[in-house]
């Protein structure tokens, strides 16, 4: 049996009002709230200002996180290590100054695709260095070998502007020329350059206001309220592991392929739990590919900071006090710890299956906190040409949504983005036939996609487009074809993405493509998976079936055949004695 916790604390030993910190607890994330609204109403790209495909936070002076608004977690789980990489770069934090902004994107440091550009600002009060606001945003363009990002890249120089720590405003003064070289080897140079001013001024938005907080309450009082609330956070850690029982859990899966060849890249996880500790070990995963599927090291130990929350206190704020007991071990020159010159472009997709193997691997210990997997992977599609309407180039990136797992009490979400992408949305059909030379031709939930359970499977989605320009190229990267969305607990496996291709009569499956020809007409039908089911799919009521047909969740067929189920042919009515005959005979 496991030991009773005894680490709680009396309310005694915390140094601030409970009221008090509630409201800077608030009063911070609020902060941080206006920062991404600020960064969305005031960028350039969609991407950006629809899709959100961005994320803010404000940290104190040690880079330990203090607030944050929705957004990508992927990128929430690593600012932290970014402005920490950022003050050993310019050799401590007694060398920033008030009204700097510094920049950066390198995949082996921040973790992520050259596209996702990180800016850090640090935050005086007084002359006293009290903390950093900082924030990422994904730009259309980084200067790669194809617009946006490339499908078939085999190194990072192929995949854009490779920007270590650098100083772009010195004391409020900006460098011109360090942001003129930046922003022009973008070939949306007027968008990026919108685009990271949008970014400066989230930064000093969160400074203002974190300014404002201080003004109103003192120092020393906010001090004393966060040293709280990063207490209660790591103390809540701690209970909750020290629920699970102790022990060594595992779980693997693979992707289809790294984008350049046909081999599998690996995922295993092994997770120790070991009183209120965890160690989450990636040791027997793929060594670094020759394509795009690596990642640095930062974003790796984000996305176990995903999965950890995921399972442990999943509603609770995070804050700089959480992941104490999280320890992540990855050898090197693994595909979850790149090395110079990994190609790094769809570095989450590995992420996303490392996140659900976490939950596989624990649910034996958590069956009431675990899900079956998700489709996996963000399923991006890509078209970039010439639009006649306005003879201009465009460039227009989607991630797709697609299907979460059925858990414990209920079905999987439908239609939902993935794990690592968390706040972003998708690009509303109205904003899209606008602004690129496309028409929307279906949209909805795809039948029979969710995984058979108890609690089904969430459903993907089939999306439509039909290209109006004789000058555009589709790029394609879906994932999860070999490691589709599995199911728990005699739950079942959910439907593959699926891609078809239509020129004329001629019509092509795939799920990777870079840079196809794409003419007047041509048509690109996107089917993304869904996610796995919870529970024996005969332990599904009768009636919770018969309302999946009446709303063309699953059809008659799937019915029957998964659920045991049978529906008079000529009503929409179960029928109780022959569902009951056919279960009895071809159940569990």
């Amino acid at each position: 049996m496991r030991m009773e916790m005894k680490t709680r604390v009396a309310t005694n030993q915390f140094l601030e009002s409970p009221i008090t910190t509630e409201i800077i607890r608030n009063a911070l994330s609020s902060a941080a709230e206006e920062m991404n609204a600020s960064l969305a109403r005031s960028s350039f790209s969609p991407i950006i200002y629809e899709m959100k495909d961005c994320s803010v936070g404000i940290f104190n002076r040690h880079a330990e996180l203090l607030g944050q608004s929705a957004g990508l977690p992927i990128f929430l789980g690593n600012l932290d290590d970014c402005i920490k990489i950022n003050t050993n770069y310019i050799g401590g934090v007694e060398n920033y100054k008030p009204g700097d902004v510094y920049i950066m994107n390198d995949s082996y440091l921040t973790g992520t695709h050259l596209n996702d550009i990180t800016v850090i600002s640090p935050v005086f009060y007084q002359e006293e260095l009290v903390g950093f606001t900082a924030n990422r945003a994904h730009w259309l363009d980084v200067a790669g070998q194809d617009p946006g990002f490339s499908m078939n890249a085999t190194e990072i120089y192929q995949e854009g502007l490779r920007i270590p720590p650098m100083k772009i405003y010195d004391a409020g003064v900006p460098r011109k020329d360090v942001i003129n070289l930046i922003t022009t080897n973008s070939r949306f140079s007027e968008a990026a350059l919108g685009d990271l001013n949008a970014q400066i001024a989230a930064c000093r938005t969160g400074e203002k206001r974190f300014h404002g907080i201080i003004s109103r309450f003192g120092l020393e009082t906010v001090t004393r309220s966060i040293a709280d609330i990063f207490r209660q956070s790591e103390l809540m850690d701690r209970e909750m592991i020290a629920q699970i029982e102790d022990g060594v859990y595992e779980a693997e899966g693979c992707l289809d392929n790294d984008g350049v060849s046909n081999e599998p890249v690996n995922v295993k996880v092994k997770v120790t739990v070991e009183g209120e500790n965890i160690t989450i070990d990636l040791t027997g995963s793929s060594p670094q590919v020759r394509g795009m599927t690596n990642c640095g090291l930062a974003q790796t130990v984000s996305a176990c900071r995903v999965a950890f929350k995921e399972l442990i206190s999943p509603d609770a704020p995070v804050t700089g006090g959480n992941f104490k007991t999280l320890n992540v071990v990855v050898p090197k020159r693994t595909i979850f710890s790149a090395e110079q010159p990994a190609a790094c472009v769809f570095y989450y997709s590995a992420l996303g299956l490392l996140i659900d193997l976490v939950v596989k691997a624990l649910s034996p210990a958590l069956k009431e906190k675990s899900a079956g997997a998700h489709y996996g992977d963000s399923m991006i599609i890509t078209f970039a040409g010439k639009d006649p309407r306005r003879n201009a180039s465009f460039l227009n990136v989607e991630a797709t949504a697609g299907g979460w797992g059925g858990f414990f009490e209920n079905d999987g979400q439908s239609g939902l983005i993935n794990n690592v992408n968390g706040d972003f949305k998708n690009l509303p059909i109205e904003v899209l036939e606008d602004k690129y030379p496309f028409k929307v031709t279906t949209y909805g939930f795809r039948t029979n996609s969710g995984g058979p359970g108890k609690n089904r499977g969430g459903l993907g989605i089939e999306r439509g487009y039909e290209v109006l320009t004789d000058e555009a190229f589709l790029y394609l990267w879906l994932e999860r074809s070999k490691t589709p969305a599995w199911g728990l607990f005699g739950g079942a496996e959910a439907a593959k993405p699926e891609v078809t291709i239509v020129e004329g009569d001629k019509e092509e499956k795939a799920l990777k493509v870079n840079a196809k020809p794409m003419k007047n007409g041509n048509k690109v039908i996107v089917r993304t998976g869904g996610g796995g089911g919870f529970g024996h799919p005969f332990e599904r009521e009768a009636s919770r079936v018969l309302d999946d047909v009446i709303d063309d969740y699953i059809d008659r067929q799937t019915a029957l055949e998964q659920y045991g189920v049978v529906i008079k042919p000529e009503v929409l009515e179960v029928d109780e004695q022959e569902t009951a005959n056919y279960r009895k005979t071809n159940g569990k």
